[in-house]
């Protein structure tokens, strides 16, 4: 299954019990990735940033199946301050905020390895070269497997990359921005502090690098295809979203699934990785049939050219 659970709430407004159920069921169904941070949920009143981790740790523990689950978190975006619920005081990358970062995200695991440990945001306070080396010696170490950047720019991306490949140091061979079916309009950014779009330059220097990945979050939108209480970001309010959904709904239909299922599988097909955030069993199971809708060339076409 090319979908990565994303895990926000599991600890904390998803209990334990059910965290473990709907990870239980993940597996069951061939999912492998999972996606959290060393800062989640940290905006929620009361809460650390440890929650998410810990549980996955925990679930870990109980299975004994390390060995079968693919881990992705992050370092850069905790708050130095407590209590605070933005990022104005991110703990960034530096070389020793790395460091304590792995130490810190793999004792909560509890694993000895990350199998792709992304730096979360961008601290341009740092020389990219500190965090870099920071992120090698922790490769050299077998602390971690693979890299990659979240919410970095194309151009930030493609230097960092030559660094790395200048001084033989593991690359970033992951990306991970917001993304999903509808498009933005030109100029505009989201409402939620430290998100990062996709863009057509994005895109078109992904499809020159043929080792990198995206990995795309919120993917469907706070749930605004399918629920009437969610409503569409201000960022999508342009004529071209009308005829996108239009189409979306049109596929749907024929293909007996949810606008969800459609969309996911829509973002599979052109070789991204989805992040699919859930707090329900209901939710997992509209993931799963995701994973095995299929879209041909005709259908892709369509929707590609709803503009």
């Amino acid at each position: 299954m090319n979908i990565a659970l994303g895990t926000i709430p599991f600890g904390t407004t998803v209990g334990m019990q059910e965290t473990f159920a709907i990870l239980d069921r993940f597996q069951e169904a061939g999912g492998t990735m999972l996606d959290t941070a060393n800062n989640y949920p940290f905006w929620v009143a009361g809460r650390s940033g440890d929650e998410s981790e810990l549980a996955i740790g925990a679930w870990l523990a109980a299975r004994g199946n390390r060995e079968e689950v693919f881990i992705s978190t992050k370092v850069g975006a905790r708050p130095t301050i407590p209590g605070d619920t933005t990022l104005d005081s991110a703990e960034g990358l530096s070389a020793a905020t790395v460091a304590r970062g792995a130490e810190g995200s793999l004792r909560r695991l509890g694993t000895d390895y990350i199998d792709v440990y992304w730096s979360h945001i961008e601290d341009r306070s740092v020389p990219i070269e500190e965090t870099l080396g920071a992120f090698d010696e922790l490769a050299r170490a077998g602390k971690i497997r693979s890299l990659g950047a979240s919410n970095m720019a194309a151009w930030r991306l493609e230097r960092a990359r030559n660094v790395s490949a200048a001084r033989g140091w593991m690359p970033y061979t992951y990306l991970q921005l917001r993304h999903t079916y509808l498009r933005p309009r030109p100029n505009t950014r989201p409402a939620e502090a430290g998100h990062t779009l996709v863009s057509d330059e994005t895109l078109d220097y992904l499809a020159a690098e043929p080792d990198l990945t995206l990995w795309a979050y919120n993917t469907l939108m706070f749930g605004a295809y399918t629920r009437p209480d969610r409503p569409i970001a201000d960022i999508y309010d342009h004529p071209g979203t009308t005829r996108r959904l239009a189409v979306l709904h049109e596929v749907a239909d024929e293909l007996g699934a949810t606008p969800n299922q459609v969309v996911l599988a829509w973002l599979m097909a052109g070789g991204v990785v989805p992040i699919v955030g859930v707090s329900t069993m209901e939710q997992l199971e509209e993931a799963i049939g995701a994973s095995g809708l299929k879209l041909d060339a005709e259908l892709r076409a369509r929707m590609d050219a709803a503009c």
